[in-house]
């Protein structure tokens, strides 16, 4: 199944996680501690949403303190800044969907920025499944982000650590890829 149909078929938690999956990953672009959104995914074992609100705004206060300005002009970073600012305030299913989908392009697009290999295909035809000539990449954050919906939709709240454990290690990826490109610039 190609990532717009997954998108499509979750549910409203799934969808959330798939969002908040995608911002965590690009963490590293936005100066965050990787502890910042856990409180944001502890509010997904919740059906009702818990405290997504109060722990969205704590998130944001906390990344906007750690955004220095130096990444004002990079493009990468406004992506991953719009992903955090566009997030719903409630968890409403709808909201969250539109919200989800443009994570989702948003961190692929990302993740191609980042990716020194040529990928000249769009975004949109790698989630509906057009893979040839792929930049790694760009491949690697396709599966996370397939892998996150179908872990949820297999398992529920019960998948949620799952999930997380492969946003963290999409995070830890990203994070060398921007020390490499910053170490490059020296």
């Amino acid at each position: 199944m190609s990532l717009v149909e997954l998108i499509a078929q979750a549910d409203e938690r799934g969808l959330a996680a798939s969002g908040l999956a995608c911002l965590d990953r690009c963490l590293p672009l936005l100066g965050g501690d990787d502890e910042v959104l856990r409180p944001l995914w502890g509010t997904l074992t919740d059906a009702g949403g818990g405290d997504w609100t109060e722990r969205l705004e704590q998130a944001r206060g906390t990344l906007d303190a750690a955004d220095s300005g130096e990444a004002a002009e990079d493009e990468a970073a406004l992506l991953a800044r719009r992903m955090l600012a566009t997030a719903p305030a409630e968890r409403d299913a709808a909201e969250v969907r539109v919200w989800a989908d443009a994570c989702s392009v948003a961190s692929l697009q990302i993740h191609r920025l980042l990716d020194p290999a040529e990928d000249a295909a769009p975004v949109d035809s790698r989630r509906q499944g057009r893979t040839d000539g792929m930049s790694p990449l760009v491949a690697a954050e396709l599966r996370r982000q397939v892998a996150v919906l179908e872990i949820l939709a297999g398992h529920g709240p019960a998948g949620l650590r799952q999930a997380l454990e492969v946003s963290t290690e999409g995070r830890r990826v990203l994070r060398a890829v921007v020390s490499r490109r910053a170490r490059g610039r020296v």
